[in-house]
């Protein structure tokens, strides 16, 4: 009893708030133009967040000279890391002959080499907001000390390169290092809306690249077969949508994207042949009823709706109906109809359920025309 009581007091305990790669950058910055205009060490910066919150960040590294400074600050993702995880960020400063204040990107930080991102290609893939807090935190420091220099700030994640194998950014056409992103300047444990700004920007660059046919898969696995299925697709026009079905097909009516296909396993898209756009386990658990009511309906015995009922995964309920065709059918139809629902129509939607290890299961395609898109307007 006492472990168990002790597990639900440590799930009811608040996670915590991690901070974006630009509010770091934007604190690094903050500690190295003092350090320049001071020529003191700066162990902390305190900068103010889009949220309107002020925080205080403890330095890494501080170095500087007369004519440059450069300080660092390891990111703190919270109780909800992502690839930034504990990477560094730094920020160099230095005295520029001009006035004004040039932002950059060095070491590790992307650069932008495709259209359809809030960046300009060429130029280093720092985002609007953290562009926006960096220099107005820069101006401030220069203000406050009456400096009218201008100045020169290269923001670089030595281990940037790196961490952009396990992000989107090839995909996205960010070559070289990561992005400094943040638009409130704190990450929210377990949040969605960093995977869906990046969901949203892969659709636009897919637009911005000609595609009118996407693929939505909800993992590498998937991806790669959707990949084997259309090899005539470019690159851009394959999207991990991850968990956001609904969100990710919105996205794709939005940008007038003339079909859609979605590649997945058993466990989220019978989810999705249900209505459910978010197939997160804990958002939604797999309903062994309604797997159950489709095995019926494909003509299973009773026997065979008994067994998926007591089912532990929907895994295994694919490995029951393998040989039942009429089964991955019906869900397949179901996936594509919940699919034009939710975009209200005028889409045509395609649906393909695999196996764990890369089978084809079922194949299924609804072509919503003028006409019949009106049915899902209700």
């Amino acid at each position: 009893m006492a472990a168990m009581a002790a597990k639900e007091k440590k799930e009811d305990k608040p996670l915590r708030h991690g901070y974006t790669t630009g509010a770091c950058a934007t604190a690094a910055t903050k500690a190295a133009l003092i350090a320049l205009i001071t020529q003191e060490r700066q162990s902390h910066a305190t900068i103010r967040l889009p949220i309107g919150q002020d925080v205080t960040f403890e330095m890494d590294s501080c170095e500087y000279d007369e004519q440059s400074a450069m300080a660092g600050t390891i990111k703190d993702g919270g109780d909800d890391p992502d690839a930034t995880h504990g990477a560094l960020i730094l920020s160099r400063v230095e005295w520029l002959d001009e006035p004004g204040i040039v932002l950059d990107g060095g070491v590790g930080v992307g650069r932008v080499t495709k259209p359809g991102l809030p960046v300009p290609i060429g130029e280093a893939a720092i985002n609007p907001v953290p562009r926006k807090m960096i220099r107005e935190t820069a101006q401030a420091i220069l203000d406050q000390y009456e400096v009218e220099r201008g100045i020169k700030i290269v923001i670089s994640v030595p281990a940037g390169e790196e961490i952009a194998k396990k992000t989107l950014n090839g995909r996205l056409g960010i070559l070289g290092g990561i992005s400094i992103l943040g638009t409130r300047g704190i990450v929210v444990p377990f949040s969605t809306s960093a995977y869906k700004a990046s969901v949203a920007q892969a659709i636009n660059v897919a637009k911005e690249a000609g595609c009118d046919h996407i693929v939505l898969s909800t993992g590498g696995k998937s991806e790669s077969f959707g990949m084997e299925m259309y090899p005539e697709l470019s690159e851009e026009a394959f999207v991990e949508m991850g968990d956001f079905v609904g969100f990710a097909l919105q996205q794709c009516k939005r940008k007038q994207m003339k079909k859609v296909t979605l590649v997945g396993m058993m466990g989220k898209f019978s989810k999705v042949a249900q209505g459910v756009m978010m197939v997160h386990s804990k958002s939604a658990p797999v309903d062994f009823g309604f797997l159950a009511q489709m095995a019926e309906a494909a003509g299973a015995d009773a026997e065979m709706v008994r067994q998926i009922k007591e089912a532990n995964t929907a895994s295994q309920v694919g490995d029951l109906m393998a040989d039942t065709p009429a089964f991955f059918e019906k869900m397949g139809e179901n996936c594509c109809l919940a699919g034009l629902k939710e975009v209200r129509g005028r889409m045509e939607i395609e649906t393909m359920i695999i196996t764990m290890k890369g089978s084809l299961l079922g194949r299924v395609t609804r072509n919503d025309t003028d006409d019949e898109s009106d049915r899902h307007r209700g």
